[in-house]
């Protein structure tokens, strides 16, 4: 029989692959599988179940045969909570028509790039970022500009480096506070300082992904470009959801706040992609959004102490250095200290993707190299994860690194 073999990847995805992240789970499932005892670090997912309230609101939907195709991009109920929402968490004001609701943040995110951008078109992105903001960009044909953010400006982009990024060809800022995967969180006086950039450019929008809006601490408070700016509205995209905050990643329930012709253009690809959310998610979201919201608060201090046990863990270690994050749950440490000591070396562990494969498969706990968010040189881990998992993690991972320095 003959074999068809005329299969090639569109040339758009040649050079794409499934995300490390996915990649570094599945390996540790398949250790777990094994009988390995392996504490996994690496998911962006909150340990806490949704919210009961959430959850009776979903099974009220299904009961009520709210089974059925909704509005393209989002039904009148859930646009409406959107919109109280953004009124009264971020003093935004949208109309119902200026709201769009995906199946999760991510395509909403991808369904702005696919409705505006043409080819070649630039996004500049400061870095260390989300790897999947990358990837999204070259597959609606745009260009991704980085623009490193080191540890001296606590991983925050400045005016100066935007100014020089920008070109006649740059279409947007993207913008993700608190940051995924440094936890760095921008005030109001550092938005203002690239707003002042951003009105000498009228060219360049601003998409500010603000999906970790509700984790911040000691001192930090969540502002976001359109709110602190609104001169810059009409050209300012609002991304958030559900997930990180009320615990729902697997609901996929994300939403944007943006000038209407944007809005009716991301609605153009949805409609020739997923078409409408689903309708219980959507029943599921518009509750967690107008219900009780103390479980923001408890959970967000259950995060602060979990971020202590693991940063000041990682502090004690030789060759580690992590600042404080002031935001989303993710310590992201430098390990390049580690890696240039020549004891490190002779092991034959040079860069951070090593160091990370070496401490799933010798020690039994998964975390994520910064090459995967374009900075060598550092590992992510996530403490949304129990006290007692992230003890034993650092305890282990304590014990790695001796060993190594040995």
């Amino acid at each position: 029989m003959d074999v068809y073999s005329g299969f090639s990847r569109a040339r758009r995805i040649q050079d794409i692959e499934v995300s490390q992240i996915i990649r570094i789970v599945a390996d540790a499932n398949a250790l777990r599988k094994q009988g390995r005892d392996v504490i996994l670090l690496a998911a962006g997912e909150p340990d806490f179940p949704t919210p009961d309230n959430v959850k009776l609101a979903a099974i009220d939907a299904i009961l009520s045969n709210q089974t059925r195709y909704t509005a393209l991009d989002g039904t009148p109920a859930l646009k409406a909570a959107i919109q109280e929402k953004f009124r009264r968490e971020n003093g935004l004001s949208f109309a119902l028509n200026e709201i769009s609701v995906g199946p999760g943040a991510k395509q909403v995110l991808y369904n702005v790039l696919m409705a505006t951008l043409d080819q070649d078109d630039e996004v500049i992105l400061t870095t260390p970022c989300w790897t999947s903001y990358l990837d999204m960009i070259r597959i609606a044909g745009g260009v991704p500009v980085t623009c490193p953010c080191a540890e001296d400006t606590a991983f925050l982009l400045t005016p100066e480096k935007l100014e020089a990024a920008i070109t006649p060809r740059t279409r947007w800022l993207l913008l993700n506070s608190p940051s995924n995967p440094t936890g760095a969180v921008y005030d109001g006086g550092a938005l203002k300082a690239l707003a002042e950039v951003l009105r000498r450019h009228p060219h360049v929008g601003v998409i500010c992904d603000d999906i970790y809006e509700h984790l911040v601490y000691d001192d930090a408070r969540f502002v976001t470009m359109a709110a602190v700016c609104p001169d810059l509205r009409d050209r300012t995209v609002t991304i958030n959801g559900v997930s990180k905050s009320y615990s729902m990643t697997g609901w996929r329930m994300g939403f944007a706040g943006a000038p209407q012709p944007i809005i009716a253009a991301m609605a153009v690809v949805q409609s020739q992609s997923s078409s409408n959310p689903c309708s219980i998610s959507q029943a599921a979201a518009a509750q967690a959004l107008s219900g009780p919201q103390d479980v923001l608060a408890e959970r967000r201090a259950v995060f602060c102490n979990r971020r202590s046990i693991v940063v000041d863990a990682l502090n004690a270690m030789q060759g580690i250095h992590c600042l404080l994050p002031k935001g989303a749950f993710y310590a992201f440490a430098s390990c390049q200290g580690l890696l240039d000591l020549p004891q490190v070396r002779a092991k034959g562990i040079t860069t951070d993707s090593e160091l990370c494969h070496y401490i799933l498969h010798e020690h039994e706990v998964a975390i994520v190299p910064g090459s995967c968010f374009a900075l060598p040189g550092f590992f992510r881990i996530s403490y949304a994860a129990s006290d007692d998992n992230l003890k034993t993690a650092m305890a282990r991972l304590a014990k790695a690194v001796s060993q190594l320095v040995a």
